[in-house]
């Protein structure tokens, strides 16, 4: 049977006052999705979180939460980030895709970036079940989501805290790879006159040692250098 999400451990009475949230809500179903960010907005505000250090970020579904989520968590600005959102069956498969990629993709950004990104999204069978889920009998879904990015924002200062080491270590992991090669790309095609194609940078050194051959064969009277005489020879005769 379904239930509130368990109460989360107990945390410090006053934050990081460093520390800003970001609350990231999906439209579609936007009056029940509103009753998500009031209750998230409550448990920060339970956290003596002050409300000009929380940000609102509306998207247009559910399906956009974790891109949007990704781009504000590679802002570092945030210590924990809440989507939340309202996917309801309907009559066609449409809403297992949506609410599937919602959850790995919210999950995906807080495994690359680092930044805890909380799932506060309600899926249901029917729009009863949701309205139960946001501020209803069975809890509410964004403050839930709140509770845990603030639970996972202490986590991780007090894991960095007495394991600094091992904290960069899996930060760093964490980032998304970056491209060593592209910095190469506009430095080839000015060598190479603008082209930058793979088989210009293969022509030019032969370019350039083209002169030195043809010194060579004149200085040394290499094999090429007979044909050359005939020729003038002949142009003489005539």
């Amino acid at each position: 049977m379904a239930g509130s999400a368990p109460r989360p451990r107990e945390l410090p009475a006053t934050p990081d006052a460093t520390w800003r949230f970001a609350i990231v809500a999906a439209r579609f179903n936007e009056p029940i999705v509103t009753r998500l960010v009031d209750g998230a907005r409550h448990a920060f505000a339970e956290a003596k979180v002050p409300a000009e250090a929380v940000e609102l970020h509306w998207v247009p579904g559910s399906f956009e939460l974790s891109l949007a989520a990704l781009h504000l968590a590679g802002t570092r600005r945030y210590a924990a980030i809440v989507c939340v959102g309202v996917v309801i069956r309907g009559e066609t498969p449409h809403f297992e895709h949506v609410a599937r990629e919602a959850a790995s993709g919210i999950r995906h950004v807080a495994e690359v970036t680092g930044i805890p990104t909380t799932f506060g999204v309600i899926t249901t069978y029917t729009e009863e079940q949701a309205w139960a889920r946001a501020g209803g009998a069975v809890g509410n879904r964004g403050e839930e989501a709140a509770a845990a990015a603030l639970e996972m924002a202490h986590f991780l200062r007090d894991l960095a805290a007495q394991h600094p080491r091992a904290a960069r270590s899996a930060t760093s992991r964490s980032r998304p790879p970056r491209s060593r090669s592209a910095p190469a790309e506009p430095e080839r095609a000015e060598q190479t006159g603008g082209m930058g194609g793979p088989f210009e940078a293969a022509r030019q050194p032969r370019s350039r040692r083209a002169p030195a051959q043809a010194g060579r064969d004149e200085r040394m009277g290499g094999p090429f250098e007979a044909p050359h005489e005939q020729e003038e020879d002949g142009s003489g005769s005539s």
